[in-house]
């Protein structure tokens, strides 16, 4: 068997709920490790609407999605959270002990007394991008996402997309990349714009080549990409390359949670209001993913979620020790785990 990395909870997702969750486990002593299919926390927030402004969270009349997701990370940063990201979870099973074991789609596997399922609608699943053939080029020369830069490094690399995960990854990938080509539909992007000025300083520098256009076909022969047709205003152009990294954007879906044997109404998890357990013991859903009369899917219903999860965890993680509720306003002992004491 691998490796095996233990924790007291597994959360799985890490949007915002998922990071509040290491917060209020936090305060109990309990250390989480989080895993996420995306390439960096923050879930809906950080991949779909960044600079998206938020007006329901409590005391922040306005803040942008990344800005909510910076301001989670500094305050679970006193308790050393651990991060696996570009992984999904693809099995889940308990053992005889009642602890769970995780194992990621890397076949990672994980251990812990408590799973806590914060995957907002579901697992993200990339896009695949309307382009006759392209099913024979992935995961050989298609990529939805990069979870090893130096299979890019050496290669003729066309970036197809205009938000932050293309931008990024055009920023991240251009130094090690024979070539970099980045493709949008639009001269407009809707990535940071200190990301934007950065590439096209690089384009400017000869660095790489920016085409606006579309890629309406593949070239190449047993899945080895040899080039790409990109649809551009002033017509065909031709393109080579031999990695692709498509940024169409995300889709929810259930995933391999609908395999783990816990029940399920129209597509999301029953809870129980009091600890938002599900029908089975130790396991807990946090957020959008979750189900029960009078639900309301709001970051805000979220935060509360996760305060009475935290507690229940406690009681299994640590079934001896008694709970003794505390402010971190004026508990002492909360105040110096928070490093402001």
């Amino acid at each position: 068997m691998n490796d095996i990395t233990r924790t007291d909870v597994l959360i799985i997702g890490a949007g915002p709920v998922g990071l509040f969750a290491v917060f209020e486990l936090g305060l109990y002593d309990l250390k989480c490790h989080l895993i996420d299919i995306l390439d960096r926390p923050g879930g809906q927030c950080a991949e779909l609407y960044p600079e998206k402004p938020i007006y329901d969270i409590p005391a922040w009349p306005e803040i942008s999605g990344q800005g909510l997701v910076e301001k989670l990370m500094e305050q679970i940063k006193p308790f050393g959270p651990q991060f696996t990201f570009n992984r999904m979870v693809s099995s889940l099973e308990k053992l005889d002990n009642g602890s769970f074991r995780v194992t990621t789609d890397e076949n990672e596997v994980f251990e812990a007394k408590v799973v806590v399922i914060a995957a907002g609608g579901g697992s993200f699943q990339p896009k695949r991008p309307p382009i006759p053939g392209i099913e024979a080029f992935e995961d050989k020369c298609v990529f939805y996402s990069v979870r090893h830069r130096e299979m890019f490094a050496g290669e003729d690399l066309l970036v197809v997309g205009g938000g932050d995960s293309a931008l990024d990854w055009t920023l991240n990938l251009q130094p090690i990349a024979k070539s970099l080509t980045l493709v949008h539909r639009r001269p407009e992007f809707r990535a940071a714009p200190d990301s934007v000025n950065k590439m096209l300083a690089l384009r400017d520098q000869g660095k790489l080549t920016f085409q606006m256009g579309q890629v309406t076909a593949l070239h190449g022969d047993n899945g080895q990409l040899t080039g790409a047709t990109v649809k551009s205003p002033d017509g065909d152009v031709e393109i080579s390359c031999t990695r692709l990294l498509p940024f169409f954007g995300l889709t929810m879906k259930l995933g391999p949670i609908a395999d783990w044997g816990i029940n399920l109404h129209e597509n999301l998890i029953p809870v129980d209001t009091e600890k938002f357990e599900t029908s089975e013991k130790g396991i807990f859903a946090v957020g959008d993913i979750n189900w029960y009369p009078g639900k309301l899917k709001l970051i805000l219903s979220g935060f509360h979620e996760v305060a009475l999860m935290a507690q229940a965890a406690k009681r299994i993680c640590n079934p001896d020790e008694k709970i003794v509720f505390q402010y971190t306003t004026s508990s002492t002992s909360l105040q110096k785990k928070l490093g402001v004491r």
